[in-house]
Parts: structure tokens; sequence; C-alpha cells
């Protein structure tokens, strides 16, 4: 037996329940794994309030790192004691230990620490697909990356950074903005204060920008599209403000033809040997020494709760982890 995050209904914090569930042996293609650090990501919180509906009961959390138990039939690529990380997979991380898919683990290199590992899975893949395939960024091209003090956020100014990328990123106060600067981003928008297009303008000459990552939604929708040069393309993969309502599709024409794509991590790593591809991409570059990715907030698996309403509030940066 061990203790985990439940919800039986879903609401606000207060639906996470900390009980002791049983975890039986890892059936043909599973394993079961120990948990070391649990990733917290903001996409948890829509599973929490419905908003991404779970049957319930259900666990929660898709990201986390620890070591290997036990394995079930025909499952060779991965053993007990190996270090691993996932997070592509079945809701239930937010607990001591749990039993999975095993073809969704990928094996930690020793430079890599669990905890480490625990804030890059889900934030730093989500990076790499954003970057390397949603739109393959190129070395001298200039950006916009809404929430740059988040955890992606801050694994994406480092990436941008080493791709020889300049990166414009909003942020929610003037503390976040020099965070991000320090992890790497050029220019810094405080939207609180300024008008984030008009800035984009400002900084480009005019030209505005071929790509606006958003992970924001609804108050940052449509004023992104005006940041876009000719041609350019909006990538929606979050909505932290609320989901992008209904929009008629002629916004894009006078804004110079523009494109549109709601992207998902699930989508890009479903085939493992993707998954491993850019699992191997993003450590190359932490064990270069140009990613650098560290807990900024640390809470007990018990204490759950608590880090979504600091996620929520927007108290947080960079990435939270929660300890068994």
């Amino acid at each position: 037996m061990v203790q985990a995050i439940r919800i039986h209904a879903t609401g606000g914090p207060e639906v996470l329940q900390y009980e002791t569930v049983d975890v039986g042996a890892p059936g043909p293609g599973e394993a079961r794994v120990r948990h070391t650090a649990i990733g917290v990501n903001y996409v948890d919180t829509y599973n929490r309030s419905g908003l991404y509906p779970l049957a319930l009961p259900s666990g929660l959390g898709s990201e986390a790192a620890g070591v290997v138990e036990a394995v079930g039939a025909g499952v060779d690529f991965v053993k007990p004691g190996d270090r691993v990380a996932y997070c592509v997979g079945p809701q239930g991380a937010y607990s001591q230990a749990r039993v999975m898919p095993a073809d969704r683990l990928v094996k930690l290199p020793d430079g890599i620490d669990d905890r480490t590992a625990a804030t890059l899975m889900l934030k730093g893949l989500t990076v790499q697909y954003l970057f390397r395939q949603t739109y393959p960024l190129k070395s001298g091209e200039t950006i916009l990356f809404h929430a740059a003090a988040g955890g992606v956020g801050l694994i994406a100014c480092q990436w941008a950074r080493a791709l020889g990328v300049t990166m414009i990123g909003t942020v929610g106060s003037d503390e976040k903005a020099a965070i991000a600067r320090d992890y790497g981003c050029a220019h810094t928008i405080v939207y609180t204060r300024e008008n984030f297009v008009e800035r984009v303008k400002e900084i480009t000459a005019g030209k505005g920008v071929p790509v606006v990552y958003d992970s924001i939604g609804k108050d940052t929708f449509p004023a992104s599209l005006d940041c876009l040069s000719p041609r350019g393309l909006f990538v929606s993969f979050g909505a932290s403000s609320g989901p992008i309502a209904a929009f008629n599709i002629g916004l894009l024409a006078p804004r110079g033809s523009l494109y549109v794509t709601r992207p998902t991590l699930f989508t890009y790593a479903a085939r493992r040997a993707d998954m491993l591809a850019m699992a191997d991409d993003m450590f190359a570059l932490v064990l270069a020494g140009k990613i650098k990715s560290e807990a900024r907030q640390t809470y007990a698996l018990k204490d759950a709760a608590d880090a979504h309403r600091a996620l929520e509030s927007r108290k947080t940066t960079g990435a939270t982890v929660l300890i068994p």
C-alpha cells in the first residue's frame, strides 16, 4: 500500500485527497515505479477542474522520476533498479509508487538527477516539439513566447539562446522579468503595464515575429495575432487564463494570411521512438550545460493542494515538484 492523491469530484484544489491505495504487480508490458520526485504542471489543474475531463475517481499527474521496482512479461527495455522518468501516459503520477505502461518510461542519463528530471520531462519535451517540430526555429529569428518565467518558459528561454534565437517574453512582474532575462530571454514585456503588441512591433521595427507561442489563451487572443508577420504561425499550447473562444477564421486573412495550430505533447510523443528521440535532444542540451532546470518550488506530496493554489495564483516561477 502507498499514499497517493486521488480526486472523486472535479473542482478547486480542495478536491485533492491524500489516500492509501494498493499498487499491485505489473502485468504484461507494464512496470512498477517508485517515485522520488513528481512534476506539477498547469495541465494538472485542467484535469482537476474538469476542463479536461477524467473518468472519476482518478489519480492525477503525468510527470515523475523514480526507480523501476518490477517489470511485467515482455518488458526488456527497462529493468528493476533503472532510474527512469516519464511525462506521457495514464494519470497517477501524484503517488509514492504506481504501475504504468513501460513503453512510456525513459532511462535517465547519469548526469541528470531525479529532481531535475521531474522538472524537465513534460516541460522540456514541450519546448522540444514547439521549437524543433511545430515551427522549427532557425538562428537569427525573433519569436514571442508568453509566460516566459513559467516552468516551460524558463526552459524555452535557454533553448532559444542555445539556438541563436532572439526571444521576446511576456511576464507578469518585474521580478519575473529579471528571472526570464537571467535564463536567456532577450526582451521582456511586463504585460500588466505594457501593451505587448506595441512592444513587439517596437522591438522588431514593425515587422512582427514569424511565430507566437501562447499558453495563456483567452487573455492574449486575438492580440497575439497582431504580433505576427505575414504568413506567421500562432501556436496555442495551453489556456491558463481560460480557453480561446470560437472565432471567425476570417480574422487570419487581413492580418497577413496567418496560420493557427493547437498541438499537444501527447501527439508528438505518442510513438516511443519519437519520444526517445525528443528526450535525447533535450538531454544533450542539459548535459552540455546549455539548459539548467531546477525545482524553484517544492512541496510534500500530501500538500499537492497548496502547490495547485500557488500555481493558479501565478505566484510561482519555473518548475514545481512534489516529494513523496
